[in-house]
């Protein structure tokens, strides 16, 4: 996704000069050709993230749109305060992107993994937060952020996802995509584990189980009507997050049916329970550790076809 990101940056960049980024030491090699193509636009700070959006606010109240990069943890976490006092409270156009969200940095431990940065900037006031679940949806969540005029969260994959079976080629912030039709179970799920569920609907469709797959790319304007739909066509509804439990995309949906009096048949949210992820290895080693995997949602999916 860093790949379509930078890709399409790029091509607004060509005819808009307000667009700035900045990188914490992060993207060698993705961010060359822009750097290159676009010196006077483009600014290294190094590894000193409070400052990387220090500045990057400053820019945005001059009238740049600007854009932080880095790791997922150090663009967030690291300057939350930054983003809190500096960007969110001045509405800034500031647009943090995160990099390796989830355990994307998994082989790097507890540090580098971001399962918390969704939670925590849902809380922030005046942010959008956006975690895309393919290719598509990151080209387009770029155009969009570009032109909101306000902060924003860009989670991001290191991976490229592209699926060949998409529905609907659209894009609004705010909007559920449905990316595969089905006729038992729905899923719901956000960025990178969008692939996972994609996977499992696939291996459930030879057991003659049909999955629904949507992206909730946006995680704090979700669409109250259309979940509503989706909890009263299907049987059953799972969420499926690279996140903790508390205060992403399953707490986010919860919210939307208790405040809605939206009554599910049948609800299971699937996330990394309320633990550090203190063990080391590959990005989808540690979604089967944690129970985020292709075949723990299976599992689920058939729990819910039993009752």
């Amino acid at each position: 996704m860093r790949d379509a990101f930078i890709e399409s940056l790029s091509k607004i960049a060509e005819n808009d000069k307000d667009i700035f980024l900045i990188t914490g030491d992060l993207g060698f090699g993705v961010l060359d050709n822009f750097s290159e193509k676009f010196p006077s636009q483009f600014l290294n700070v190094g590894v000193a993230e409070q400052n990387m959006t220090g500045i990057a606010v400053g820019l945005a109240l001059s009238g740049y749109k600007v854009f932080t990069y880095s790791i997922a943890n150090f663009t967030t976490l690291r300057c939350l305060e930054q983003i809190r006092n500096d960007a969110c409270y001045h509405n800034a156009n500031v647009n943090v992107v995160s990099i390796g969200g989830g355990f994307g940095y998994g082989a790097l431990g507890m540090s580098h993994h971001a399962t918390e940065d969704l939670s925590i900037m849902r809380s922030l006031p005046n942010i959008e937060v956006i975690a895309p679940g393919d290719d598509f949806e990151t080209k387009e969540a770029t155009k969009y952020v570009t032109n909101s005029n306000k902060p924003s969260y860009l989670r991001l994959e290191r991976a490229s996802h592209i699926y060949e079976n998409d529905l609907e080629n659209s894009f609004a912030y705010g909007k559920i995509r449905q990316i595969r039709e089905g006729n038992d179970i729905a899923v719901f799920c956000s960025g990178g584990v969008t692939k996972v569920a994609m996977n499992a609907a696939k291996t459930l469709s030879k057991q003659n189980i049909s999955l629904s797959i949507y992206s909730v790319h946006s995680l704090k304007a979700i669409d109250v009507n259309a979940v509503a739909k989706v909890f009263e066509k299907y049987s059953g509804v799972v969420t499926l997050e690279e996140n903790n439990l508390i205060g992403g995309l399953g707490s986010a949906i919860s919210e939307i049916c208790l405040d809605n009096r939206i009554y599910p048949k049948s609800f299971k949210r699937m996330g990394l329970k309320d633990i550090y992820s203190s063990v080391v290895g590959s990005q989808e080693y540690l979604r089967d550790f944690y129970n985020l995997g292709e075949e723990d949602l299976i599992i689920n999916v058939k729990k819910i076809m039993d009752k």
